[in-house]
């Protein structure tokens, strides 16, 4: 087996599936997911703990600890964050964080989605209503913009796109295909896992990329706001 050094758990929790993995030198050693929504609080930590115990590992066996970064839902994110620091904390080991645009747009390509002649790859993590957050990527996967909030209302929402085929994908791609219809374009409906994640979380690793595990915040969809209940409770 490999050494302490390559290997990285690896959490999702930014949108309604809660994955969980571990991983040694990019290869998933083992999985856990739920999609059953709103679960995220009760079953990060039991995943974190089954992925260990199914390679008879402990956290200090790991090199270091991977989270979404977000943008997403602010629970979830909030979650898996708090999950991944206290397991950083109480291990000694680093934080790393992968956003999840660039999770959605390694899975496509791993999934061997990418069209013939696809020029640029956009990710469309939902933000409800008409609006996601995106970037363009290249069909390697490169980042070519900042990861910003889009108003989806036609093609011109999109500034600097390349010419030719692209591929939107991401859980709110489907849900514009309908305005997007002037575009060559083809459209595809993922959500980002743990899994997913191995090769990123590999990469930063090896260059020793690692967040401030004190100072670490995901990039959340919108600011969480909390309201007063108009309920008579008594």
């Amino acid at each position: 087996m490999a050494s302490r050094k390559s290997r990285i758990i690896l959490i999702e929790t930014s949108a309604s599936l809660c994955s969980v993995a571990l991983a040694e030198e990019g290869n998933v050693l083992a999985y856990r997911e739920s999609a059953g929504g709103r679960e995220h609080a009760a079953l990060t930590a039991p995943f974190v703990s089954e992925v260990l115990a199914e390679s008879g590992l402990k956290v200090s066996d790991c090199a270091a600890v991977c989270v979404s970064a977000g943008p997403g839902s602010y629970t979830g994110l909030r979650v898996g964050s708090s999950t991944a620091k206290g397991l950083c904390f109480g291990a000694g080991i680093p934080l790393i964080s992968v956003s999840t645009p660039d999770i959605v747009v390694a899975k496509a390509i791993s999934g061997g989605l990418v069209p013939d002649g696809c020029t640029a790859i956009i990710p469309m993590i939902d933000a409800r209503r008409m609006e996601v957050y995106s970037a363009v990527y290249s069909p390697a996967g490169e980042r070519l913009t900042e990861i910003a909030p889009v108003v989806v209302e036609g093609p011109e929402s999109f500034a600097s796109l390349p010419d030719g085929k692209i591929l939107l994908v991401g859980d709110g791609a489907l849900k514009c295909r309908e305005v997007l219809g002037g575009l060559d374009a083809s459209f595809a409906e993922l959500v980002a896992d743990a899994a997913s994640m191995a090769p990123l979380a590999f990469k930063k690793l090896e260059a020793r990329e690692f967040e401030n595990t004190a100072y670490f915040e995901p990039f959340y969809l919108k600011d969480f706001v909390a309201t007063v209940s108009r309920k008579q409770l008594w």
